[in-house]
């Protein structure tokens, strides 16, 4: 696992990510995003992404951690291995880290009386960082706390269409039903039909290659097959 030191913002590659006290970003893609291979030149200072992995590494040093994962630049997406490997660790690394910060980029503090508008609340990616997540702190887009997961637990469950139980304790998420958990994702997006299935297999505990271009039905009938391995719910069917 590929960490940024929060100090310096070089590098640092971890074996064992469990055994180390980390933060963690959760976040909608947008313009401007800084890649592994962008973020060390200098003209990449100036973008949107590279600012919002910034102000993460400066919330997290000053909440005393070492180390921040952002999935924009900590992850060579020019390698298939690679982003294979990231994808099917990602829901491990969202549970392992000591803290996961919620950057609400179409959010603000001041003008924004809500927060059932943001995009935050329908995409594929962030159930998963929502659900597998220790603790959650969630920022608008200028770095003002908005609150914890915990004190904001009653407006999320509303906003996901989830039991407030299961944002209130991770450790419940993998004994609901198969067909429960599937509901949680059935009114978010992805970019690529694909992920509407590869963002779910944290959730199952289950583990398949990426094959981009295989189209999203072929990819949710694999992942169907991964979960039948795994589990004796017949709710799957329902």
């Amino acid at each position: 696992m590929r960490l940024l030191d929060t100090k310096t913002l070089e590098y640092v590659e971890i074996v064992r990510p469990e055994e180390v006290k980390y933060a963690i970003l959760s976040h909608t893609w947008g313009e401007e995003e800084v890649s592994l291979e962008d973020f060390l030149k200098s003209e990449s200072k100036q973008l949107q992404g590279y600012k919002k992995i910034k102000g993460c590494c400066t919330q997290a040093y000053d909440d005393g951690y070492a180390y921040v994962w952002v999935d924009t630049c900590c992850i060579d997406k020019k390698s298939s291995a690679e982003l294979s490997e990231a994808i099917n660790s990602m829901y491990r690394w969202y549970y392992w880290a000591a803290t996961c910060y919620v950057y609400l980029s179409d959010f603000s503090l001041a003008t924004d009386g809500t927060l059932e508008h943001s995009r935050w609340f329908t995409r594929g990616w962030t159930l998963q960082e929502l659900l597998a997540s220790r603790q959650i702190f969630f920022y608008d887009q200028h770095w003002h706390y908005i609150g914890s997961k915990v004190e904001l637990a009653l407006r999320i469950a509303s906003l996901s269409d989830i039991e407030q139980s299961y944002i209130e304790d991770r450790r419940l998420v993998r004994k609901a039903s198969v067909a429960t958990r599937m509901s949680w994702a059935s009114k978010r997006q992805t970019s690529r039909p694909e992920d509407q299935a590869y963002c779910l297999m944290g959730l199952y505990k289950v583990n398949m290659p990426l094959l981009y271009g295989e189209g999203g039905f072929k990819a949710f009938q694999r992942l169907q097959h991964e979960i039948i391995k795994v589990s004796e719910d017949e709710s799957l069917f329902a």
